[in-house]
């Protein structure tokens, strides 16, 4: 049998030696951007990841993981594996580079921000990062601390969760919500715009145990997710339009008497507004603008109406568009309306990422930053030289890590021609060579979850887990916290924390954390903390109150402007199908591309490929005015007609011209949140004519 080394032994003195045993098991917590942050077992021998499987000894994991990140060791040891600093040799965006030292790495670093800070200023520097797969040393205080002392732009991250964390702030001051294990008790649970079999897999097990006890289980979702037995409802929504359907829900509770008065009366404000804004959609105008049956959306409301405990599950998927922060806000408001607060398994469950806080003030004293913010979902419009209105200064240096924008930001053409820019100094600190690295001038190698220390927390479990080192980092790969603090100390900056070596970081990061008595030995260990509550998991309006100075439910939030939920219809312009990017179990946004997502496929319903005489693996051109997408063609019944899918974090390599979702999304903002409006895109399909036109 494998060893599994002692606790506090081993592995954190072999990441130092590294010395391994021949065949060990070492646990840690996977960092990947999902709810669940699965607590793992890593089998190594000879110093080499062989397995990796999900440990029993966390709420949720029981035992099993997700098919991508048992495969990680591909990624690890993957042939486009980043193992020593680079140098680009060639044009941007071919992927010539020459090895260097880290040395030569950041000294070229350090003197080109001052070139920079001291021509344009610190503004012209601008971090790019989104974080979800990291933990607080990879994407926090020491990070932060550095582009402020730089006097760098800072960056708002909008890729995801924008709209619903400004909905969930506003409502509830993102009071913890109803935890996975106690979906159990809920005999109704409404899925909305989450697909947790491909991005939250240990939700399914409750949801399987609530449905035998009897839940009705309902899905509002433009595809089909969930297989017939496994649900009693599926509304196929067309996209952006939840907001009509949670105003529908919320007219009929008041049409039929079923709202709970006292509750609002005692716990809320602005439900008047709310069933104002209501009135103008009854089932029949809803259904007409949601393209689904309305005796769907009566039996959606009855089912909800009497159950109890009923919960609402809201994902993700539904904040992508320009009506998004308005959806969420008016779909968290039906527990409030329909009274299903107060019980264990009611209520409803999004993030749970303000049930443990990091106080960065405990660590390190942040100087003022107030520099611009520059919203990451207009980062193809930030680059280009000539705009409408050029940015003052330019951006002229750019640093990207813990995310791959060529992949994922909005405009994918307007990125790619921005990274193109000759007087444009960029960065990229990336584990493997993704189509952004191909851009660099200077690429650095990072670390993966398995050769690093880190804390990671659960936005979903309600856990915190500490992330130890498997193996011996690859080649020359450091982790952030290390990069940033060598640069730190070329550019002369002398906070403390930039000499912390990673343990006293993690103690002094765990030390610092609220909502749990967090162990620093368990963080270095490997182990999994939960979040306390006063009587086991959070039961909202019962044991845990809403996180606003009141303690009240705001149903019309500031943060939604006068008209706080007024529908806004997407524009078609001559593009009649609507294309979503949603997630698949084969990536975590794009991460995982480099090996296992091979091909892009547009999948599209039989009738609208019928009425464009397309058929089965017809190679297909996507397009809209933003460019084209080309690639093979799957007819499926699970997407319903007038919407086509495209994967989001697709690599250019996947497609036929080298174009992938991201170069339909628009990227207009969500007007609340400035949140990405993926979902807002429109395209039309047709078949390649000629061998001439698969480019």
């Amino acid at each position: 049998m494998p060893q599994r080394p002692a606790q506090g032994q081993g592995i954190r003195a072999m990441s130092q030696e590294h010395i391994v045993p021949t065949t060990c098991t070492v646990p840690t917590t996977c960092t990947m951007d999902c709810p669940d942050t699965c607590a793992l077992d890593v089998t190594v021998r000879d110093g080499r990841v062989v397995a990796l499987h999900g440990r029993r000894d966390h709420p949720d994991t029981a035992g099993f993981i997700c098919e991508k990140v048992s495969r990680f060791q591909e990624r690890l040891y993957h042939p486009s594996r980043i193992l020593h600093p680079l140098r680009r040799t060639g044009p941007k965006g071919e992927g010539r580079f020459e090895a260097i030292s880290w040395d030569a790495a950041l000294d070229e670093i350090a003197q080109r921000f001052r070139e920079v800070r001291d021509r344009f200023g610190g503004e012209a520097i601008l971090p790019f990062k989104y974080g979800g797969s990291n933990g607080f040393l990879g994407d926090g205080p020491v990070d932060d601390l550095f582009f402020a002392r730089l006097g760098a732009s800072r960056l708002a991250k909008t890729f995801c969760a924008a709209p619903t964390g400004e909905a969930a702030k506003g409502l509830y001051g993102k009071m913890p919500t109803t935890a996975f294990e106690d979906f159990v008790h809920a005999r109704c649970i409404i899925i909305w715009g989450a697909n947790p079999r491909v991005s939250n897999i240990h939700l399914l097990p409750y949801l399987k145990e609530a449905r035998r006890r009897g839940a009705f289980v309902a899905v509002v979702d433009p595809l089909r997710t969930f297989p017939a037995a496994d649900m009693d409802l599926h509304l196929p929504i067309l996209p952006g339009t939840d907001l009509p359907l949670a105003l529908a829900l919320a007219h009929e509770a008041d049409t039929q008497g079923w709202l709970d008065r006292a509750f609002l009366e005692t716990h809320t404000t602005g439900a008047d507004t709310l069933l104002a804004a209501a009135k103008d959609w009854d089932l029949p105008r809803a259904a007409h603008t949601c393209g689904v049956d309305v005796e769907a959306i009566r039996q959606l409301a009855r089912a909800y109406q009497k159950a109890s405990p009923a919960l609402i599950r809201c994902g993700w998927g539904l904040e992508r568009n320009q009506n998004g922060a308005r959806a969420v806000a008016a779909i968290l408001a039906l527990p409030a309306l329909y009274g299903k607060f107060g019980v264990k398994g009611g209520g409803y469950a999004l993030s749970n990422s303000g049930a443990v806080r990091l106080e960065t003030s405990a660590l390190c004293e942040m100087p003022p930053w107030t520099s611009r913010v520059l919203n990451m979902s207009r980062l193809g419009a930030l680059l280009q030289e000539r705009q409408t209105s050029p940015l003052a200064p330019p951006i002229a240096a750019l640093y990207v890590y813990n995310c791959n924008p060529v992949a994922t930001a909005p405009d994918q053409n307007a990125v790619i021609q921005g990274l193109q820019r000759e007087d444009l100094f960029t960065v990229v600190h990336e584990q493997v060579m993704t189509d952004t690295a191909r851009y660099a001038d200077i690429v650095l190698p990072a670390v993966t979850f398995l050769e690093q220390h880190e804390i990671k927390r659960g936005y979903g479990s309600y856990v915190v887990g500490g992330v130890r080192p498997a193996v011996a980092p690859e080649g020359e790969a450091r982790p952030n916290e290390a990069v940033f603090s060598a640069l730190a100390a070329r550019l002369g900056f002398t906070d403390e924390i930039f000499t912390w070596d990673t343990e006293t970081l993690i103690r002094r990061m765990a030390g610092a954390l609220t909502g749990l008595q967090a162990q620093a030995d368990t963080c270095l260990d490997g182990g999994i903390q939960a979040a306390t509550f006063a009587g086991g998991t959070p039961i909202q309006f019962d044991t845990v109150m809403p996180r606003t100075p009141d303690e009240r439910g705001h149903l019309a939030p500031a943060f939604l402007g006068e008209e706080p939920y007024r529908f806004e219809p997407v524009q078609v312009d001559g593009f009649p199908l609507a294309l979503l990017s949603p997630a698949s179990s084969r990536m975590t946004s794009s991460t995982f591309g480099e090996f296992n997502y091979p091909q892009l496929r547009l999948a599209m319903n039989p009738a609208d490929a019928a009425a464009r005489s397309l058929a089965q693996d017809d190679m297909v051109k996507v397009w809209n005015g933003l460019g084209e997408v080309h690639c093979p063609l799957d007819l499926t019944d699970r997407v319903r007609p007038g919407v086509v899918v495209l994967p989001k974090g697709a690599w250019m390599k996947t497609s036929a011209n080298g174009r992938t979702a991201a170069a339909l999304s628009p990227a207009h903002l969500e007007p609340t949140s400035g949140g990405a409006c993926y979902n807002d895109a429109r395209v039309e399909v047709a078949r390649l004519t000629s061998a001439q036109d698969v480019r």
